[in-house]
């Protein structure tokens, strides 16, 4: 090996073994966090059936979990599934922190509602809207034991974020992410 190319490779080992460990370098202290996860629990008051799921990370929806939710809120009478609105999933969260309960489990007393079904509540007496938006999935009946249906309306009204529905004598709440509106059965 010439000369040249053996003082080559030395001023290179030197370079990389004594150098670094003489030239001060910033470390980098930045952590990388994992996104906050957003967690709904449910039970089916007519199903019976319990379902907790992370439906977002950060920013970031969950396409898995998103098809669970909309199998779990289907119309419990004709079996019809709909794809929901995420943002009624947001709302939930959101009224649950409001409320100082994040993570309680809300009773679905009416998810999705298919157009047959609807027009049949309507045909024997039960007040239910013509156009409801539990037929386009953007609204869900909730109750969360222990927090009583007028702090769920409140709370829900506070956020200014689509129908609330008050209905006393079946203690629910019926929310949506329709226009800013209220009103009580």
């Amino acid at each position: 090996m010439s000369r040249s190319r053996v003082l080559s490779l030395l001023t290179a080992v030197l370079f990389v073994v004594v150098l670094p460990g003489m030239i001060s370098t910033p470390k980098a202290t930045a952590t990388v966090s994992a996104p906050s996860e957003y967690r709904l629990r449910f039970f089916h008051t007519h199903t019976g059936e319990h379902l907790d799921v992370v439906y977002r990370l950060g920013d970031l929806y969950v396409p898995e979990a998103l098809a669970r939710l909309d199998e779990y809120l289907k119309d419990w009478k004709t079996g019809d599934v709909f794809h929901y609105d995420p943002r009624v999933f947001d709302l939930l969260h959101d009224i649950e922190t409001q409320l100082g309960h994040p993570g309680a489990e809300l009773d679905v007393v009416c998810g999705y509602r298919s157009p047959w079904r609807n027009e049949s509540l309507r045909r024997h007496g039960h007040h239910v809207a013509r156009h409801s938006l539990h037929m386009q999935a953007m609204a869900v009946d909730i109750r969360i034991a222990g927090v009583s249906a007028s702090k769920v309306r409140d709370a829900a009204l506070a956020l200014h974020r689509g129908g609330v529905g008050y209905y006393a004598d079946s203690a629910f709440v019926h929310v949506d992410v329709g226009r800013v509106r209220r009103w009580s059965n």
